[in-house]
């Protein structure tokens, strides 16, 4: 009996008899994923509210009389009256390299079936982006693997590069590759034992996407060995706008703890559009005022405190950001794709009609561009492609006019004829990126003019049969130049020899 009364004893005494303040409301209304809460004097913008059944809610409309909510989770439980109270917290995400090779949705919480993430940390899903004084200028490449765009509109670690086309052009296919070629030369670094190499990890965050695609993405990372270094952020198109609204923060989130860490990061938003059509539907649904093209009127801000967050950290590490955005009809003026274009540090334009013609990938060389420039380049490239954007921007003027003239003198037909060689050249298949090595010795091949007997349809032929060569038989070369990353009197002269010695084995195979 009275080892019973003792425990009563120590019950009693553990029991606190302070008053808890607790900010609480009442849900006046609840539907399509919004509440309208009422007593929620104290609540903060962005705080989490906690509804009943374990749902929590951002406050996203404050109010003189009610409180605009948007549920994360399961609204079917809810109902008017029900009781709902402040947390005094920032809606957070897990961070850190456990979540690696994982797909989690826009909470953080695994979508992939293999278990709990033990993350040691989280970072708030919102974060102001880091000011001038912290930046550091761009000046390191981050290799795509795709020969147009490193030898023509470079990307630095840290930059923000916009993709933009309409549906169907291969923007999504530019980004995985992109993350395929940084999983490449992660393997290839860390083998290596160089203490200075610095692996790029990757964010793939999908937006209003539909499962299979996402699903098929997975997939390609999987099979190119690169989802060991990528972490894929999900917010399909049936999920509620809300977490559609969220997820690219929370990608954002889990990249700058890289960025913190001394580490480099690269985050593709797939896409951008999807992202500003759920943040309409959500400020629709919350009554907010609507302006152009029905978006409200802080569209600009939502994607301006998005990219801001990319940057190349003094003393610390960078986050590189590969938006993408759709256009309709290639209407790059309307409101979103102006929008983010102004916002970025560049973009990659890609037309529906050099898609339809078999130039893949079908990057417009006069709308895009990078604002960062050769200085994310490195020198062996700017010597080899230095002239080729200007000589491909003139062929494609040129091709324009010779549709209508029928008498060309012998130096159009020349530039005509060297151009067409050019953009053969430059198509590559999917998710095959091209070491960066490989690129500087075809595109000195095409400079040294050994393409020019080979007649245009065969050119993709030639150029492989150039790479299968190298790889094959000159690999010490190949190494030679990714270390040294500049072509001197002696490099140059293996490298003429060795393309050489190609060409000859090339002709004969040819007879």
């Amino acid at each position: 009996m009275s080892t019973v009364l003792e425990q009563i004893e120590q019950q009693i005494a553990k029991l606190s008899n302070k008053a808890v303040k607790k900010n609480t409301g009442t849900i006046r209304s609840v539907a399509d994923g919004v509440a309208k809460i009422d007593g929620l004097s104290d609540v903060m913008y962005n705080e989490m509210v906690q509804f009943p059944g374990g749902a929590t809610g951002l406050a996203l409309n404050l109010e003189a009389d009610e409180v605009g909510c948007v549920i994360l989770g399961d609204v079917s439980q809810l109902k008017e009256g029900d009781e709902v109270y402040t947390t005094g917290k920032l809606l957070s995400v897990p961070v850190g390299k456990a979540l690696l090779g994982r797909a989690v949705d826009a909470l953080g919480n695994p979508v992939d079936g293999k278990g709990p993430i033990e993350a040691k940390e989280t970072y708030p899903v919102e974060r102001i982006a880091p000011g001038i004084i912290a930046r550091k200028s761009v000046d390191q490449p981050l290799f795509t693997g795709i020969m147009a765009i490193d030898s023509m509109i470079p990307i630095g670690r840290g930059q923000r590069e916009l993709i933009i086309g309409d549906r169907g052009t291969g923007k999504t296919t530019i980004a995985i590759d992109t993350i395929i070629n940084q999983a490449k030369i992660n393997k290839v670094g860390l083998a290596s034992g160089d203490p200075s190499f610095r692996p790029v990890y990757s964010i793939y965050v999908a937006i209003g996407q539909k499962n299979s695609n996402i699903v098929r993405t997975i997939s390609a990372l999987e099979a190119a060995g690169a989802l060991d270094y990528t972490i894929v952020v999900t917010a399909p198109a049936a999920d509620n706008p809300a977490n559609q609204y969220l997820a690219p923060y929370s990608g954002a989130a889990i990249g700058e703890w890289f960025m913190e860490n001394g580490m480099d990061a690269l985050i593709v938003y797939d896409d951008l559009s999807k992202h500003a059509v759920a943040y309409r539907q959500i400020s629709l649904i919350l009554k907010r005022p609507s302006g152009r093209e029905a978006y409200p009127g802080d569209v600009f801000y939502l994607h301006s405190r998005l990219l801001e967050r990319s940057a190349r950290l003094d003393g610390k590490g960078s986050l590189t950001a590969l938006p993408i955005i759709e256009t309709l009809a290639g209407d790059v003026s309307a409101y979103i794709p102006t929008n983010v274009i102004s916002i970025t540090d560049g973009q990659i334009f890609l037309e529906t009609d050099l898609f339809n013609q078999g130039i893949r990938p079908a990057v417009s060389v006069g709308l895009s561009v990078s604002r960062v420039g050769s200085a994310a380049q490195i020198k062996a490239t700017k010597q080899v492609g230095g002239k080729l954007k200007g000589e491909l921007a003139q062929f494609r003027e040129l091709a324009a006019f010779a549709q209508f003239g029928s008498d060309l003198d012998a130096k159009t037909k020349a530039q005509l004829d060297r151009g067409a060689r050019i953009v053969e050249l430059f198509k590559q298949p999917q998710f095959n990126p091209l070491p960066i090595e490989l690129q500087v010795a075809i595109l000195f091949a095409m400079q040294q003019e050994l393409f020019n007997d080979v007649a245009v349809g065969d050119i993709v032929a030639a150029s492989a049969s150039l790479k299968d060569y190298l790889i094959a038989r000159k690999e010490a070369l190949l190494t030679e130049i990714r270390e040294a990353a500049k072509l001197d009197d002696a490099l140059t002269a293996k490298l003429k020899t060795a393309t050489e010695e190609w060409k000859q084995s090339y002709v004969t195979a040819a007879k």
